[in-house]
């Protein structure tokens, strides 16, 4: 059995899920082993090309898909050779690639997959659309790239709904939230610590404070009091007549 090392830190895994994303789905090929076999690179194909087989024609745009011969993307004249085969048409939608419920709901699980309506018709997106941050008051978003979703959903496209249940994402966000977890506690024990060690200081200065001021109560309290002292009278002076002798 092999061992793998999944000692991984929330930004790298956070740069990490963008990175798959990116390409279409998961990189582990034991997660593509519950999903159809072209589901794979229909993700990871690019459409809205110019067909070059076709370039001269005026509908050579790469817009279909066989998912017979998962061969790439088609423009419609290529469909000639396909016509017994199961093919289905991909839109655009705010330059991102979309599929019509009614053409891929009967291939596909599509269950927790958000879908929108778009020129009267619901559709569903391929691949994530990156969102820099959930709106205000969004309770409920993507499981994987975050991005705001109703409350009924769990995804925001097809292949955010491949990434978000394999085994090897589902692993790295349990760990990912026991170390958010644990990191959590740390900080919060390390504040309560901190907090305690100011409080006690405190206390033990406001107790120092409160033994000094006590004790210099005592020493006035036995300092005998100072009697007021009496205003100093003038220099005496003899009386006029005093240095008379009065003979009788």
């Amino acid at each position: 059995m092999a061992i793998v090392n999944q000692d991984i830190t929330l930004g790298e895994f956070k740069s990490k899920k963008r990175r798959i994303m990116g390409v279409g789905g998961p990189d582990d090929d034991q997660d593509w082993n519950s999903w159809p076999p072209w589901l794979k690179p229909l993700l990871r194909e690019r459409f809205f090309g110019q067909c070059k087989a076709h370039p001269d024609s005026h509908k050579s745009e790469c817009n279909m898909y066989c998912l017979d011969c998962m061969n790439g993307s088609l423009c419609s004249l290529c469909l000639s050779h396909h016509r017994d085969h199961h093919s289905i048409q991909i839109r655009r939608s705010s330059y991102h690639d979309v599929i019509r419920v009614s053409e891929i709901q009967n291939v596909l699980d599509i269950t927790g997959v958000q879908t929108y309506i778009i020129n009267s018709a619901r559709v569903v997106f391929l691949n994530e659309r990156p969102q820099p941050r959930p709106g205000k008051g969004v309770t409920n978003t993507c499981g994987v790239c975050e991005r705001s979703l109703l409350d009924t959903f769990r995804f925001c496209s097809l292949g955010c709904k491949t990434v978000g249940t394999s085994k090897n994402f589902v692993m790295k966000k349990r760990q990912i939230s026991s170390m958010a977890a644990s990191e959590s506690e740390d900080s919060y024990s390390g504040n309560s610590n901190s907090n305690s060690g100011i409080s006690g200081h405190g206390q033990r200065q406001h107790k120092s404070i409160n033994t000094h001021n006590s004790n210099k109560k005592k020493v006035q309290s036995f300092t005998p009091t100072t009697p007021p002292l009496k205003r100093r009278k003038g220099i005496p002076h003899r009386a006029p007549m005093g240095g008379l002798m009065i003979e009788y």
